[in-house]
């Protein structure tokens, strides 16, 4: 998969690329320079997710200010120049405070082709923090269009419900799914309690709500709560997710967990007790938490994935925001190196197989669990 190359000596005068030589303060202090930061961007994601030895980091400066930034994973079976660069929602270039900039996009999508593509020979994959049809997928576009697009699968596709948190809050109260409004109202007349905390209790606490409704829903996942806990130790308080828990009574019956960063928030995680599933709670944990985003001046809530055929009841739930329904653009690549390209592509396709033979799995233990509960 070639890449046409381009002679970038021109903008390096004006622009200087550092890779490798930021410290996770300093990491995470530009962060917040950014309106596109995210938690899959920051150090802690990446050391526990993919372990600190395997994490590349680029800035990308134009006097001496930093203009873009990126996270990757790196990928790579022997001491020889082949393997994959993941860059996950990123790269990160959207200054708060200003208009989107094309430029930045291109420098960065120039930088990361310079590093990872022909100086390492990586194969490299690029998944943008940006939704079909957005401003922000319009520059990713035309900045890394020597990039190809990979086809959308059922495994790469993200889709999501996201809510524009700029309107007053009775107009987002009112815009609600009236059948969804009417839960909220009747979990406001429960005389609930709800407990907020970005600590290790409340997210213990969150835990065990999670484990109860495993094993009551026996659902497939892919989520890892105990690692977005390991997660959480390592963030900076600033960064760290915040954690609402429902009480009823002094006794927890939902939970929800949620990162905020830059001018957006991700429901990462949601928890319903058995004996909270009739107190209504995590509509009234959503409701709290939309009016604690718009206090702290976030502007968009990304509500997490959603599979309307393979999980309904989550669908329909988070459809009663009225956000908008919208997927990620499709993944970007790049490659000049025949033995990293080769080595993605067997990956992706043994990938393909271990999930297709565990979803196959998951159904038979469900059939199984039916057959034997009737």
């Amino acid at each position: 998969m070639p890449v046409a190359k381009k002679n970038w000596s021109p903008w390096r005068i004006l622009v200087k690329v550092e890779v490798d030589q930021t410290t996770p303060a300093e990491w995470s202090q530009m962060l917040d320079l950014f309106d596109d930061a995210n938690i899959y961007q920051t150090f802690a994601y990446g050391e526990v997710r993919w372990g600190g030895k395997n994490l590349s980091h680029l800035l990308l400066k134009r006097d001496g200010e930093v203009l873009g930034m990126a996270q990757l994973r790196i990928i790579r079976p022997t001491p020889l120049k082949f393997g994959i660069a993941y860059l996950r929602w990123g790269p990160i270039f959207e200054r708060r405070g200003r208009p989107l900039d094309p430029e930045a996009t291109r420098l960065m999508a120039g930088a990361l082709t310079a590093e990872y593509v022909e100086k390492r020979k990586l194969f490299l994959l690029v998944l943008p923090n940006a939704f079909i049809g957005s401003p922000r997928a319009a520059v990713f576009q035309g900045a890394f269009s020597n990039f190809m697009l990979e086809p959308l699968t059922f495994e790469n596709t993200y889709r999501t419900f996201v809510l524009d948190l700029a309107p007053k809050a009775e107009e987002l109260r009112r815009n609600l799914d009236p059948k969804w409004r009417n839960k909220l109202s009747g979990a406001e007349k429960n005389n609930l309690t709800v407990v907020a905390g970005n600590g290790s209790e409340e997210y213990k606490t969150f835990c065990k709500l999670y484990y109860q409704m495993r094993k009551r829903k026996t659902f497939e996942t892919t989520v890892d709560v105990e690692e977005f806990g390991r997660i959480q130790k390592v963030l900076d308080r600033p960064h760290r997710m915040q954690i609402l828990i429902c009480e009823n009574k002094g006794t927890p019956v939902a939970g929800l967990v949620v990162s905020t960063m830059g001018d957006s928030a991700i429901y990462l995680l949601g928890a319903t007790s058995d004996e909270g599933l009739n107190t209504k709670g995590a509509y009234l944990l959503q409701w709290t938490m939309i009016q604690w985003l718009k206090a702290n001046g976030v502007r968009w809530y990304d509500l997490g994935g959603i599979d309307p055929e393979g999980n309904p009841g989550v669908y329909t739930f988070k459809r009663g925001f009225a956000g908008a329904d919208i997927c990620q653009m499709s993944p970007l690549v790049a490659c000049d190196s025949a033995v990293s390209s080769a080595f993605f592509w067997a990956g992706s396709t043994l990938r393909g197989a271990l999930r297709r033979s565990e979803s196959a799995l998951n159904f038979a233990r469900a059939i199984r669990q039916l057959a034997t509960r009737n």
